[in-house]
């Protein structure tokens, strides 16, 4: 084997090792790293009884830890109408079949728990069908982080939104 073959394999298997140990340990951290998931919350305050939501809808992203399994991810949130909820897109795309597993196992184990600023929520998460708010929600998805998302988007199964429901 050529000098310079046996180098290029050298480094391909440093790669491949360097984003094996990345990902176990973001795994294993108390919470996720930007777009990576991470482990399960170790850390945060447990806050019961909120009645206004509003707060959340200030926050660009939220930490998002669902049960089956233990995990945790970075997600885009909007309250509409004191309701707090969520969006996974790319659901029918190749990459998204593969790397978004998150949302078909809440039908297995809806709860979950959201961490803001150190606080942790627990809710249950509901799948939401195309009904007469769903413009509404889009639009407010769309406005807050200039997305193009669309009504078919939700009815095609693209994009599944979800609402957190307090009281897990």
């Amino acid at each position: 084997m050529s000098r310079g073959l046996t180098w290029f394999i050298g480094f391909i298997l440093l790669i491949i090792i360097s984003i094996g140990t990345l990902l176990f340990v973001v795994r294993s951290a108390d919470g996720p790293m930007e777009i990576l998931s991470g482990g399960p919350f170790r850390t945060g305050e447990v806050v019961t009884d909120v009645s206004d939501w509003s707060f959340l809808d200030e926050k660009m992203t939220v930490e998002l830890q669902t049960m089956l399994p233990p995990r945790s991810r970075t997600m885009w949130l909007v309250v509409h109408e004191n309701r707090p909820i969520v969006l996974s897109s790319f659901m029918n795309t190749a990459i998204g079949k593969m790397w978004k597993q998150w949302p078909k196992r809440v039908e297995e184990d809806n709860r979950a728990i959201i961490r803001s600023d150190g606080k942790l929520y627990h809710f249950t998460l509901e799948r939401l069908g195309v009904d007469d708010e769903t413009a509404a929600i889009i639009e407010k998805f769309n406005g807050k982080y200039g997305t193009p998302y669309t009504t078919a988007d939700i009815a095609e199964g693209n994009s599944w939104l979800f609402e957190l429901k307090q009281g897990s």
